[in-house]
């Protein structure tokens, strides 16, 4: 099984407080990864260190090492548009740009420099069919993206993130502000996309990560105090408290 993400020694500061202390962790190639742990845990701050959206922050300080294909991200040199080009991000509100659909799917590839308006109208069709959106959306590609329901604006939000090519995929929570059937359209989706992508998930929904995941890491106060994969941390932790949380006794 290949790494496709290894993390060392990594620490965190928002300024004189410790946000995340000592994270060691692998992330698995064409494997979803899930995040789970009480709220204020570290979950989403660890997120954000994998394609360095916490550089936005000034107050920030990080050390030690994040190795994506075995070069560290951290480095002084290493090309951060070109990181988030293969980390993609799909946030937990849907955030669809005040544009058409088309529009939302062709932003990033315009910006990566494609222009040819056939090349654009083929990666439209490729990623809306992706997400199994294609059929609902391919005669109202024009219209406002925000007409769209919570459920279809998240995936188009997935498709966006698709159009670029990423290899990683980073989902924060993606589900939480959504109905329960649209939360099951975005989970059989993940099933699909797992297949040619590495997925990363935080989710607070323990049926989710049983259902999803392939592996579980558990944060408490900044920490990762077990990672394993699913079945066995679900089944068979080592940790008291993994199992507390797990059961529900606290968060």
């Amino acid at each position: 099984m290949d790494t496709k993400i290894k993390i060392r020694n990594l620490n965190l500061y928002y300024g004189n407080f410790q946000a995340l202390s000592d994270v060691e962790m692998d992330i698995y190639d064409n494997k979803i990864t899930a995040l789970i742990g009480p709220s204020g845990c570290g979950k989403s701050t660890f997120l954000r260190t994998l394609n360095r959206m916490n550089d936005l922050i000034g107050s920030v300080k990080i050390d030690g090492n994040v190795l994506l294909d075995n070069q560290n991200i951290y480095e002084k040199d290493y090309d951060v548009i070109r990181l988030r080009r293969k980390i993609g991000m799909v946030f937990q509100k849907p955030n669809p740009f005040p544009k058409s659909i088309y529009e939302n799917i062709v932003y990033g590839p315009r910006i990566h420099g494609t222009k040819e308006k056939q090349k654009l109208d083929e990666i439209v069709e490729t990623t809306l069919k992706e997400v199994a959106l294609w059929d609902e959306v391919k005669d109202r590609l024009k219209k406002p993206a925000m007409g769209l329901s919570g459920g279809q604006q998240q995936r188009l939000c997935i498709a966006r993130c698709l159009a670029v090519h990423p290899e990683i995929i980073l989902m924060d929570e993606p589900t939480s502000a959504l109905d329960p059937v649209a939360t099951l359209r975005i989970e059989s989706l993940l099933e699909e996309l797992v297949k040619k992508y590495t997925i990363v998930i935080v989710t607070h929904n323990m049926q989710q990560a049983g259902r999803v995941s392939d592996y579980t890491s558990f944060f408490l106060n900044g920490k990762v105090l077990e990672s394993d994969e699913t079945d066995i941390i679900f089944s068979n932790p080592n940790n008291k408290k993994t199992e507390d949380y797990i059961t529900g006794r606290f968060g």
